[in-house]
């Protein structure tokens, strides 16, 4: 079995309460997730605890865009450009199977924010400090390129367009790969497990933490001579429990997205365009839909389910209105929205959308380290800032030397296939791979640019005569064995992405997965229940085709 199967929870559940531990990381997010593996790599014997599932707060709620923050050049916030603009290249290299780049047009207009000579300047100004590859270095459009580009666009006083590349990704789904990486690097990772409180040493230090089970309901102890919050949207209430919050914190922004059928919004192209209040906003085709967003608001509700309001959906209908005025869309053509919560560092006076996305670390007296702050993008450094810091604290307390990171040329889970440039032939072997397990050269490619060099994995579970078809229960199995899945929301939104982007499989087959699950985790009458109504409320409030 696995070492990271949904299976063998109670056996690394024992191996975390009787191991002492250099790190015990709290959050399983990208962040998290991200100090896992760099930690793990130096050879520190690392934990990590989620109090949901792998990803469920911000880090499956984003963009979904590795993006380099061209935004910030309006803020001159030029080493933060150069920053994102360089890790997003890593983030690509180290698994291409999960980041793909994507032109993106910035169409302008008279009058508007962002003139000819701008945007040229601009983008760049954004290659030199992102260091992008020749082949993807901006170009500038006319009118009539940029609408042949898109034709949905506002034709109304447009001028051209600059022409650059960001990179989609899946964000849930890079989370899960850098923690699958962890765990085959060594580390001990758990979803579903909750800090109940710290625990200190003689000198008030804190040495580890006792936690929750959220599944079995057991409670159990981790030992750890460093611990690090990267709860996200979290930290401020794990600092309370510290008793250390004080100074800095938290100011939560929400931002939504909704999600169209491409036959409602048939966007060819990406855009990245100036609402009419000065916001930019994306409009990303994926996979035959259309998802547009963000709002940037500031957010004091429920942490853990934020939900887009009637004024969130009026919002960016109307940014679609304004750049797409030919399409006439309304809430009724919406397929289904998320709402994310970015947890930015309290400014004064400040709008969210002028509060600096840039990460700070904060530690506590008690020797909590709290990472705050940050990008998708800038995942991969963050953890190597942090864990530069734990090396040196480690190095205090013990005569072991840490090295350097290693995740700059480190592939994460399903990314070892030589690089982004090996991908294309990567997908083409498994084509001919496809005839021997009975699949069609769509299916096997569609199933290796999902999960990398991983897919031979997937291939081992494909069966005919179950509930599911062999592709589904494939998915399912491998999410169970290989990705400790354990509730079938999990697998829905997380492990797939259906939750958002297809949603009709998730009704079809919602049934057949909680009966399947059912029976491999033998699952009381009240977990089932549990189950199905949190899959349900998740439904409810995801899909507006309900």
């Amino acid at each position: 079995m696995n070492s990271f199967s949904g299976l063998n929870r109670g056996n690394l559940l024992d191996l975390l309460s009787k191991t002492q531990y250099d790190v015990l990381v709290i959050g399983g997010g990208i962040t998290g997730a991200g100090i896992a593996l760099d930690a793990v790599t130096r050879g520190m014997k690392t934990a990590l605890v989620e109090m949901q599932d792998f990803a469920a707060g911000t880090s499956s709620r984003s963009t979904k865009l590795v993006h380099g923050g061209l935004r910030y050049l309006k803020q001159f916030e030029i080493k933060e450009v150069s920053d994102l603009g360089k890790e997003r290249a890593i983030v690509y290299e180290n698994g291409p199977h999960v980041t793909t780049p994507e032109w993106m047009l910035l169409p302008f207009y008279e009058k508007g924010t962002f003139g000819k000579l701008t945007t040229s300047i601009g983008l760049k100004v954004y290659d030199f400090l992102a260091n992008v590859k020749k082949d993807e270095r901006r170009k500038i459009l006319s009118k009539d390129e940029t609408l042949l580009k898109e034709p949905l666009i506002k034709k109304d006083g447009l001028l051209g367009s600059g022409y650059y590349v960001e990179y989609r990704t899946d964000d849930a789904r890079l989370t899960i790969e850098v923690i699958k990486a962890a765990s085959e690097h060594g580390a001990s990772l758990m979803n579903y497990s909750k800090v109940e409180k710290f625990l200190y040493d003689e000198r008030g230090k804190v040495s580890g933490a006792m936690i929750k089970d959220l599944v079995s309901g057991k409670e159990y102890t981790i030992r750890a001579n460093i611990t690090i919050n990267a709860t996200g949207p979290w930290v401020d209430d794990l600092r309370t429990l510290d008793h250390s919050k004080v100074g800095k914190h938290l100011q939560l922004s929400k931002g939504i997205h909704i999600v169209f059928d491409q036959t409602k919004f048939p966007l060819k192209q990406a855009v990245y365009f100036d609402a009419p209040d000065g916001r930019m906003i994306f409009a990303i085709p994926r996979g035959g839909k259309t998802y547009i967003g963000t709002t940037d608001t500031f957010y004091n509700g429920d942490i853990q389910n934020p939900t887009p309001q009637q004024e969130d959906i009026q919002y960016v209908l109307e940014c679609i209105q304004y750049m797409f005025p030919t399409l006439q869309l309304s809430e009724t053509d919406i397929e289904s929205s998320w709402a994310g919560l970015r947890p930015l560092i309290h400014e004064d006076g400040k709008k969210p959308s002028e509060i600096s996305r840039k990460d700070e670390i904060w530690v506590s007296e008690s020797g909590l380290i709290t990472i705050a702050g940050g990008k998708l993008t800038g995942y991969r450094k963050m953890a190597e800032t942090v864990v530069n810091l734990i090396a040196k604290e480690l190095s205090k307390v013990d005569s072991k030397v840490f090295g350097s990171s290693k995740t700059k040329a480190l592939p994460i889970s399903g990314g070892n296939i030589g690089g982004s440039e090996r991908l294309k032939a990567f997908i083409n072997h498994q084509k001919e791979r496809a005839k021997v397990i009975g699949l069609s050269e769509v299916e096997a490619a569609q199933l290796t640019a999902f999960y990398g060099s991983n897919v031979e994995d997937v291939y081992s579970f494909i069966e005919e005569g179950k509930t599911l078809p062999p592709i589904i229960y494939a998915r399912l199995m491998y999410a169970i064995h290989y990705e400790m899945t354990i509730k079938p929301i999990d697998f829905f939104n997380r492990r797939t992405g259906w939750l958002y982007f297809n949603f009709p499989e998730v009704e079809k087959w919602k049934k057949p997965v909680m009966e399947i699950m059912s029976d491999i985790y033998q699952w009381n009458e009240q977990q089932y229940e549990e189950y199905e109504r949190e899959l349900d409320q998740a439904i409810m409030t995801t899909s507006f085709q309900v």
